[in-house]
């Protein structure tokens, strides 16, 4: 199962924000689109993706008015990105290596998708099943 194959299915809104709005507005997109990561951009480019960790580690830092500041003060400028060819196996691989639960999907530069740890495991599961359904059937046909 490729990632691109997971993208047709599920489709390919990225919700983005930019390094500028606010830790309080992103805590309110975070909800109001019942998403775990919204990525940041300055215009085409992606600068960072910040998280409902991310979010939580600033609340938690005791800052009163941490809801008021940049979140290119708390966002991971890190990004790791999948490609659209890479399999759904060196993508868990990656994610679990590198303790993510998001990757913004980019071909050609371009931000294309973003998938999830839950996706992921979602497309893995469906593909383990089929492979037992059908091992069922065989067994059944001899």
């Amino acid at each position: 199962m490729l990632v691109s194959q997971i993208l047709r299915a599920k489709g390919d809104a990225v919700f983005t924000v930019t390094p500028s709005d606010t830790v309080g507005r992103v805590a309110e997109l975070l909800h109001s689109r019942r998403v775990g990561a919204l990525v940041v951009t300055k215009g085409e480019a992606v600068v960072g993706i910040v998280s409902e960790r991310d979010i939580v580690r600033a609340v938690a830092g005791g800052d009163e008015k941490v809801t008021s500041r940049p979140v290119s003060a708390y966002m991971t400028e890190d990004v790791v990105f999948a490609d659209p060819g890479e399999t759904v196996d060196s993508l868990l691989s990656r994610m679990t290596d590198r303790r993510i639960r998001h990757l913004p999907v980019v071909q050609a530069g371009r931000l294309v998708g973003i998938v999830s740890i839950g996706d992921l495991v979602k497309w893995k599961i469906s593909e383990v099943e089929a492979e037992a359904d059908g091992l069922k059937a065989y067994i059944a046909g001899s």
